[in-house]
Parts: C-alpha cells; sequence; structure tokens
C-alpha cells in the first residue's frame, strides 16, 4: 500500500519509518526546507514520562489571568478575536479540574513510558547519535512547600509504574555536580532514573535519512494546498509541484493540521501554544549540568546537548506567529543564569520559539478520521518528543488492523469532538 505522510516533522518521520518496517510503499510531504524544522527544531531535548503531567490542571486559570498583566507566568494567555482560540480555550478550561487532570496525567504517562520503549526500539536499529543523554532527569523545586506538594502530585505518575526517588538538597547535588551554583535555590528534588534527553531535530533528520535508504520519498519544501476526491476517497494531495496520489493518507501536519482537516469537513481540537527557547554553547572551561532537568517553580527547562545548554520556557497561548525578540528571552536567561552561571557562555545565546500542536487534554489524537482513507497521528503538544515513536507505532498497528499495545482512550478521533 502507497501511503502518504502529510508532515516531516516528529510525528510524520517516525510514521513514516514504522510504515515502512511493515512493508508499506512511503511518500512524505513537508514545505519546509528540513525534517522537524518548525515545532522541534530546538525543543527542551526531554524524553519524560516522570514529566506527563496534564497542563490542563485547577491552578491554570489563575496563572492565566495573572499573565494577562504580568510578563514572568509560566503559561501567557494573549487574547485573540481569532473564534478558533476561543473555542480551544473553553475545552481546555474544561480540563482544569482536579479529576480531568488526573485522568489525563495518567493517559499521558502510558502513551510516554510506551513510547519511550519504542524510542530504544528505533535507536537500536538505526544506531546514529542525536546526543542522546540517558541516567535521568532532575525535577528541582525551590521551596519546601512545593517540594512537599510535588511529593503528593508524584504519586499519580508512582501508581502508573514510574520510578520516582526524592532527593534532599545534598543529595541533587551529589547526582549532579553541575548543579552546585544552585544549591541554596534547590529544596529538594525528584529524580527519575529512567528519563532522558537527545537532540530532536538531529534525531528526526536522521531518521529521515534511514526512510531514504528504505526507499521512501521525502519531498521537502513542497506545500501541500488541498485534496482531490473520488468516491468518498482522497485520490490525491495537491501541492506546488503537482498532485501525489496514494492509498492511505496521513495528516501529521501539527499545528496546520486543522487546516488541512477543514477542506474535508471536519475541524480538529488543536490550537497553537507557543514555546521559546535558547542554546548556549558550552566548551571545556564550563559546568554543564550532567542531566536535563526542570526548576519547576518557574517551569524552566534545561538539557545538555554535547557541547551545548538548551533552555527553554513559557508556554504562551496567543496565535500561530513564531516571531521573537531578545526581550522575549530576558527573564527565562536571567534566571538560568542565576541558576548555573557556569553551565555555558551566556553571553551567545541563539533563540528560537516554536509552536506546539495542543489538544485541551494534551493527548494526541490518532486513528481513522471519518474519511476512510485518511489518518490523523497529530496534536502531541508539549511531549510530541516522549511521543512520537509510540504514536508511530500505534498508527502503524492501527492500519495493519491489529490492536495497539496500549489503550486508546483520550486518542481516538472518534470519541472526540472533531466536527
Amino acid at each position: 500500500m502507497h501511503i502518504v505522510i502529510l508532515g516531516a516533522g516528529l510525528a510524520g518521520i517516525t510514521s513514516a519509518w514504522e510504515c515502512l518496517r511493515d512493508g508499506h510503499q512511503v511518500t512524505v510531504l513537508d514545505r519546509a526546507e528540513a525534517p522537524a524544522d518548525l515545532t522541534s527544531r530546538a525543543n527542551a531535548g526531554l524524553i519524560a514520562p516522570g514529566h506527563a503531567f496534564a497542563w490542563a490542571s485547577p491552578s491554570v486559570p489563575r496563572i492565566m489571568l495573572r499573565s494577562l498583566w504580568r510578563n514572568d507566568q509560566a503559561i501567557r494567555y494573549r487574547p485573540s478575536a481569532n473564534p478558533r482560540q476561543w473555542r480551544w480555550l473553553t475545552q481546555f478550561l474544561l480540563q482544569c479540574t482536579a479529576q480531568r487532570a488526573r485522568i489525563n496525567t495518567l493517559r499521558k504517562t502510558r502513551l510516554c513510558q510506551y513510547s519511550q520503549s519504542r524510542l530504544h526500539t528505533v535507536a537500536g536499529e538505526t544506531d546514529f547519535h542525536y546526543d542522546r543523554n540517558t541516567g535521568g532527569l532532575i525535577y528541582f523545586y525551590r521551596s519546601n512547600r512545593s517540594f512537599a506538594a510535588a511529593a503528593i502530585k508524584s504519586e499519580i505518575l508512582s501508581s502508573a509504574g514510574v520510578k520516582i526517588e526524592i532527593l534532599d538538597q545534598q543529595q541533587v547535588i551529589d547526582r549532579d555536580p553541575g548543579l552546585a551554583d544552585a544549591r541554596d535555590a534547590i529544596a529538594g528534588a525528584l529524580f527519575v532514573p529512567t528519563d532522558e534527553s537527545g537532540d530532536a531535530q538531529t534525531f528526526t533528520d536522521a531518521l529521515a535519512n534511514c526512510c531514504r535508504d528504505r526507499g521512501a520519498e521525502v519531498q521537502m519544501q513542497t506545500e501541500i494546498t488541498g485534496f482531490s476526491k473520488e468516491d468518498n476517497r482522497v485520490s490525491a494531495v495537491n501541492t506546488n509541484r503537482g498532485p501525489v496520489t496514494g492509498d492511505l493518507f496521513v495528516v501529521a501536519l501539527g499545528v496546520f493540521s486543522p487546516t488541512l482537516s477543514r477542506q474535508l469537513g471536519f475541524s480538529l481540537p488543536i490550537y497553537p501554544v507557543k514555546g521559546y527557547s535558547v542554546t548556549l554553547p558550552a566548551g571545556e572551561p564550563h559546568l554543564l549540568p550532567r542531566f536535563g532537568g526542570v526548576d519547576e517553580d518557574n517551569l524552566l527547562a534545561y538539557c545538555p546537548m554535547g557541547n551545548r545548554l538548551r533552555i527553554t520556557a513559557t508556554a504562551e497561548i496567543g496565535g500561530y506567529s513564531t516571531n521573537h525578540r531578545p526581550g522575549d528571552f530576558r527573564v527565562m536567561l536571567a534566571k538560568a543564569q542565576a541558576l548555573m552561571p557556569r553551565a555555558a557562555e551566556f553571553s551567545k545565546p541563539d533563540y528560537w520559539a516554536g509552536l506546539r500542536p495542543m489538544t485541551p487534554t494534551g493527548l494526541p489524537l490518532i486513528g481513522r478520521s471519518h474519511w476512510p482513507n485518511v489518518w490523523l497521528n497529530t496534536g502531541h503538544g508539549h511531549m510530541g518528543w516522549t511521543m512520537s515513536c509510540g504514536s508511530a507505532r500505534i498508527l502503524a498497528d492501527l492500519i495493519a488492523g491489529q490492536n495497539p499495545q496500549i489503550p486508546l482512550d483520550g486518542m481516538d478521533p472518534a470519541t472526540m469532538r472533531i466536527t
């Protein structure tokens, strides 16, 4: 069967790999110059089942409200006249209850754990380098109050089988001497020894080359403009280079998936949530942290990547613009430099902003749409790197008519509001 995959990000390329493994002919289409050039080009890099908490939680509405007049909030709301934002926001706020947060967290954790196991399979099959760093991630807290609350909250993940170690201040420094300068800011931490990190764009680009080696056609700089339909099926994708025919089509276009789906008569509950990152060079004189992790009280993530340090922060619910200015990074850089002043060359920042394709629950949509030969693998939000390999295998199993290895609770398009 000829499968045409729309999107060459993490979701699209991992889907291509799994479909190739199952013996299909695969074509991948994307308007970008290189794979994973939009959402994942400079993402946090953390592969983190131990951080699979749902964003929609009881505390979030207050944070969003404060963000209207304060620029230092971890989640910012920027009102838009776009009715799609209001519809999405209404659905998101309905998920901000303790009960829904627990359900969504457990479902995300299950997908993340399965996906990490699939990542290990893919890494073993390909054996390419992507600045992989195993051995755990550290999630630290600045106050005894937030640390105590986190220990209780983490019981949700522990109940799902995530191994979590509770570390006091000295144990954090012993585990990662790269955090020595942050000693006075750390009250304690949760350490997840099975979490890991790596460069998502390097991984995706290398996997795309492996797909090409297996016979896939990966067409970059190819803009998708619409569909040709015949007998209640999609017969071709129309592009700026002409039509591309296929037997089955997979929508894996992240934040742009709703744009294409509307041409097929349905909308997707996906809206962009903007994230900011800075990548800093690090050399011999610097004290890079051994592990990646998160300053939980500021939702500031950090990740060593070879001779670089990646810092990410902020979830901005605004619109589709990726524009940014140095001032947008001032708060996160100041906080990072105060924590680990010797970790990297802070005078040489490489700024980036990307759009996370968020659903209200934080769970992706994986499965068949109401068109018999159009499938979805999209909406992975802030954990696309962690969820990608498992989501791709689930998609391939469904296409093959096989039951996935984990339940599809909360991810099946047939049960979601996609009218």
